[in-house]
């Protein structure tokens, strides 16, 4: 039977690069209601922080289902209580297997670690997959803790 195992990763390792490349591409794609261009997934991953999902300041991990590299997911720590759940990815032929679940679990582990006792997150309303997987898990939706363009609503859980 092929079973999940989840681990702290480098977020530029080999796997990692590319969970994150296909999230970039999968967000960007839906907003944008059209393919991204691999210039613009470049563009949108250069510069975007991902070199602070690492201790002390995050963490990224990788799940991986048997042997293949299936899903990411980061957090950010915003202060000396609350980490920020981020870049959470399932590639499509791995998901509806519980690998979300299990990815949301590990990764509040590794926020409660780094010293988290609430996660927050912000996410777009026609991510409507996603949204129901955070409330499926816990979340409640929380008034707004940051501002982007690519925000509608926000989710929080006490951990």
């Amino acid at each position: 039977m092929t079973t999940w195992t989840l681990a702290t990763e480098a977020f530029d390792s080999s796997d990692a690069s590319a969970l994150r490349r296909e999230y970039y591409d999968e967000v960007a794609s839906r907003y944008w209601q059209r393919p991204a261009t691999a210039e613009e997934i470049d563009q949108g991953l250069s510069g975007d922080g991902a070199e602070q999902l690492m201790p002390p300041t995050g963490q990224f991990v990788v799940g991986r289902y048997g042997a293949k590299a299936a899903a990411c997911g980061g957090v950010l720590m915003l202060d000396a209580e609350r980490a920020e759940l981020t870049r959470v990815y399932l590639r499509r032929p791995f998901r509806g297997r519980r690998g979300a679940g299990i990815l949301l679990e590990t990764l509040e582990n590794e926020a409660r670690k780094l010293g988290a006792r609430r996660m927050v997150l912000n996410t777009r309303l026609d991510l409507i997959e996603a949204r129901k997987l955070y409330v499926r898990n816990g979340y409640a939706e929380i008034p707004a803790y940051c501002s982007g363009p690519y925000m509608d609503i926000w989710y929080g859980k006490e951990l």
